[in-house]
């Protein structure tokens, strides 16, 4: 669960009114239930599967924009949503792709057998912009002699620019969100904080505070008793270029609420996106519940202005019923420090079935956030929004209440942040600010590392290798000639990785969370400290670890 100090009486109630969290009983004396709600993962076919994918590039278009969809034509076991046995593949390597949209059909082209990624440009010209989205109808007709033919359809979003406001677009070949610079649109990778509003950011030195620090993005947390310094907090985080993550955790529920709120708030020239459900597994909150405002802010804000986001707390709790609620969907893994089986509040064992420890099913390691993020990863592509649905990651940055005994120091912080990126998450949003010093510290040094590596992060088709050796966890981005690496090493003990493809002299460190990068003959030995974490872009396309 989250706790905020001021939400301490308030929080912990939700579950005790309803004696679950993640659907599982927790007290002293409450029976042993199943919680259920597991995710169903699909069948195995015993013949070959396509799965034909279609997506538009950007979500969304404007008026005016060139559009273009993205065609994944993957080969499969599992009877995924849509997926189609393949008659004959002999001679086979390609399909013919084609699409229909309002009654206007259009031929795109040659899409290799098993392939995903391949981008075709979509005129818009005979479309009207509206609130509505159009649907596409993708038609895909197997190359060679037995000309199968195979069909799907998506959604795709075209708008009129609003009068007044900002636009966030997302990115469904990288994942990243894109943001107005000018005339152009460019990715952000949002780095900030979940943040307290009474007492912290009604002081605007405080904003001016977290400018300083190299943040970008502010999540202030209601509830806002004073609407006038609520307001003036706003006002100045606009005037500083810091965007706004809009929270209606209390009120989600309350359609005319939202409604109030969704209003007040939409032409805010600094909105990125919306923030709905905090932890609705947790509490078992309606499962249609985020789905239902999810649409309602679309149609408020335009036909979807900017994305509607949530965290999940659960690791496997009726996940694709509250997923739908959300266009990026964080998760809040809180491992530091915690007993994993015995509840350091309820004094009650935790099972998968059983109990609140604070991070549900966990082992209590930092793996428990790569884990997490892998998992949130694989079921949204076996639902089929692997592209549409962003993952974001929450480190913890608070400790000494209830089940979390300290917080993490700095270089735990790092570790969290970086095992969260690695595995493919696209923003990192802590809990909570204020922080300690340490955290402050850490959490600038990755701010500053950030745009340094954006371009690897939100550039299509860049070269993804991921590595673990000896418990440390690593990952290769390599664009063009270029290599961007980061690793975290969650040992209580020095790990030294020698990586070879490297040449002296060609290497440029952007984090140091406890490494050094030392040449020697044929490659270079990376070190990182017990608890260390390290980023660093290299000029060369074949970095590798050696013995990987």
């Amino acid at each position: 669960m989250i706790l905020l100090p001021l939400l301490v009486l308030f929080a912990p109630s939700l579950a005790a009114a309803q004696n679950t969290w993640c659907g599982k009983h927790y007290m002293q004396g409450s029976p042993v239930v199943p919680p259920g709600g597991q995710f169903q993962f699909p069948a195995t076919s015993d013949v070959p599967l396509l799965n034909l994918q279609c997506s538009p590039a950007v979500k969304p278009y404007l008026a005016g924009e060139t559009a273009s969809l993205i065609v994944d034509a993957r080969i499969t076991s599992l009877k995924v949503p849509g997926a189609t046995p393949l008659s004959n593949t002999k001679n086979a390597t390609s399909l013919h792709v084609s699409v229909s949209v309002n009654g206007h059909a259009h031929s795109l082209g040659s899409v290799p057998l098993n392939s995903t990624g391949t981008e075709f440009s979509l005129s818009l010209h005979s479309l009207t912009p509206r609130k509505q989205p159009y649907t596409v109808t993708c038609t895909a007709v197997l190359s060679g002699s037995s000309s199968q033919k195979f069909v799907t359809s998506t959604q795709l979003l075209y708008l009129e620019p609003p009068s007044t406001g900002s636009v966030t677009k997302q990115d469904f070949r990288t994942g990243s969100l894109l943001v107005r610079n000018g005339s152009s649109w460019e990715p952000i990778f949002p780095m900030g904080f979940y943040t307290s509003f009474t007492g912290y950011l009604t002081n605007l030195s405080n904003v001016d505070a977290i400018k300083a620090r190299g943040l970008n993005v502010i999540h202030p947390v209601p509830t806002f008793d004073n609407m006038t310094a609520f307001a003036q907090a706003l006002d100045r985080m606009e005037e500083l270029g810091l965007w706004l993550m809009y929270d209606m955790r209390f009120t989600y529920q309350n359609l005319t609420s939202v409604t109030e709120q969704v209003n007040m708030i939409k032409d805010r020239s600094n909105l990125l996106l919306w923030y709905t459900g905090d932890e609705p597994d947790g509490t078992s909150d309606p499962l249609n519940a985020t789905k239902i405002t999810y649409d309602l802010i679309n149609d408020l804000d335009g036909g979807g202005y900017h994305p509607v986001s949530l965290v999940l707390n659960c690791q496997d709790y009726f996940f694709a019923d509250y997923a739908l609620g959300a266009d990026v969907l964080l998760q809040d893994v809180y491992p530091v420090d915690i007993n994993a089986t015995f509840s350091r509040v309820w004094g009650t064992p935790c099972t998968p079935d059983y109990g609140d420890c604070g991070c549900d099913n966990c082992v209590g390691s930092f793996e428990d956030i790569s884990t997490r993020v892998d998992e949130f990863k694989q079921r949204l592509d076996l639902l089929g929004r692997g592209r549409n649905t962003a993952v974001w990651t929450v480190p913890q940055a608070f400790g000494n209440e209830s089940y979390w005994p300290r917080p993490p120091t700095g270089q735990e912080w790092l570790i969290e942040s970086v095992l969260g990126i690695n595995h493919g998450s696209l923003g990192i949003l802590p809990w909570i600010d204020p922080t300690t010093p340490d955290i402050t510290t850490s959490s600038s040094a990755l701010a500053a590392a950030i745009p340094h590596a954006l371009p690897f992060f939100s550039t299509p088709n860049v070269t993804f290798t991921p590595f673990r050796q000896n418990n440390v966890d690593v990952a290769f981005w390599t664009l063009g000639g270029q290599t961007l690496l980061m690793a975290a090493n969650p040992n209580q003990s020095n790990v030294s990785l020698v990586l070879q493809g490297v040449t002296s002299g060609t290497a440029t460190e952007i984090l140091n969370g406890g490494a050094n990068l030392v040449a020697q003959s044929g490659g270079v030995v990376l070190t990182l400290e017990a608890m260390g974490t390290s980023a660093w872009i290299f000029q060369q396309s074949a970095v590798t670890i050696s013995g990987s």
